[in-house]
């Protein structure tokens, strides 16, 4: 039996100097809240392959289990903020 899959739309934008901040271990997970207004956490990691030079800025969307583990994300384009 497979498990359902929720997906997730948040836009993240995150400076090149608050990126550093979780890429130097002082913070692990990153807070935004999604299109539908709810506050996901997400483990900073994740993001690694989305940084620019200018940090991060996306609309991301989040697959994750209905037990909780992110299956994928992807960038969906521009954060629009």
């Amino acid at each position: 039996m497979t498990e359902e899959l929720h997906r997730v739309v948040l836009p993240i934008q995150l400076s090149a100097d608050e990126y550093l901040k979780y890429y130097r271990g002082a913070a692990r997970n990153v807070f935004a809240r999604d299109l539908q207004g709810r506050v996901v956490q997400l483990p900073a990691n994740l993001l690694q392959r989305f940084v620019t030079e200018n940090g991060i800025d996306g609309l991301f969307e989040i697959t994750i289990t209905a037990s909780g583990k992110m299956v994928d994300i992807k960038r969906l384009g521009p954060s629009g903020g």
